[in-house]
């Protein structure tokens, strides 16, 4: 996995400012011209100042505007954003809606696939391996993502937390400490609801894993990890339908990456539950 920019800034062009969106399209407008565009280039084409590019490049996650040309350079896309993420038109025909809503789907798995690292993974499982309990946190339809999570969890030895309603999931949260974990779902990381509930597991000093669609966001500058979910808005759907596709995504490459690591203790829950569950059913 590598990070490609290029999808980044395609996917998170509305969190910047207009100055940094005039840069945005400057490179997505000719991606080629761009890796290989010196600092001095890139400002005189775009009309955005070297400051505010070196800045910017910092305000990514990069080092230097050098780290931010190398990314560009390696970075691999021929998709317009249209063709990426499937844009629907008044003259498509439901096969061609049908298509491009699958997609936007699966290229929001690629988007977010690529930014992904190896590191950051194994980062997100050791907070989940080390942890006493681990809490799942979502607010609307990131609830159905942090649900989905404990589901999945339970079949861990992990001691899992999550609830639908927001209340409890503040006791909750309330409840964890320095020894415990959380995972925090929010597509937009804005959510009010969503930021007191990190806040509370922040000043209980609870390792903080936010699964969300914006790197600068509150949630993600909050977090002691982010792991995005990229996905782009389109019209006749919001763009959080792809991210959540994303998001129960990065849920199951962690529930595997945890499995894996407790094979043996995961493989006997798993059993334990299946006879349990078999119990259930008529013969």
């Amino acid at each position: 996995m590598a990070q490609n920019i290029i999808e980044q800034l395609r996917a998170q062009k509305k969190q910047y400012n207009s100055t940094e969106n005039k840069l945005i399209d400057y490179i997505l407008q000719d991606t080629v011209r761009a890796r290989e565009a010196t600092i001095r280039e890139l400002s005189n084409g775009s009309g955005v100042s070297t400051a505010t590019i070196s800045r910017f490049a910092k305000k990514i996650g990069f080092d230097s505007f050098r780290d931010f040309s190398m990314s560009l350079a390696s970075a691999t896309t021929t998709l317009s954003p249209v063709d990426f993420f499937g844009e629907i038109t008044d003259n498509d025909d439901t096969d061609a809606i049908a298509q491009k809503v699958f997609a936007g789907a699966s290229n929001a798995l690629k988007a977010t696939v690529n930014h992904l690292t190896a590191s950051m993974l194994d980062t997100a499982t050791h907070y989940l391996v080390a942890a006493n309990r681990v809490g799942f946190f979502g607010i609307g339809g990131s609830s159905l993502v942090a649900f989905n999570a404990y589901h999945k969890f339970l079949r861990t030895p992990l001691n899992v937390i999550a609830h639908p309603d927001y209340d409890i999931q503040l006791m909750q949260a309330v409840k964890l400490n320095n020894h415990d974990a959380a995972v925090v779902i929010s597509h937009s990381g804005r959510n009010k609801d969503t930021l007191l509930i990190a806040q509370k597991l922040k000043e209980n000093h609870v390792k903080v894993i936010a699964i969300t669609a914006f790197a600068e966001s509150p949630l993600a500058k909050s977090a002691d990890l982010v792991l995005l979910s990229l996905a782009e808005e389109i019209n006749f759907r919001s763009e959080s339908m792809s991210s959540l596709i994303a998001q129960i995504t990065i849920i199951d490459t962690l529930f595997t990456l945890v499995g894996s690591q407790l094979s043996t203790r995961t493989q006997d829950v798993v059993d334990t539950m299946r006879t349990t569950i078999e119990e259930t059913r008529a013969h």
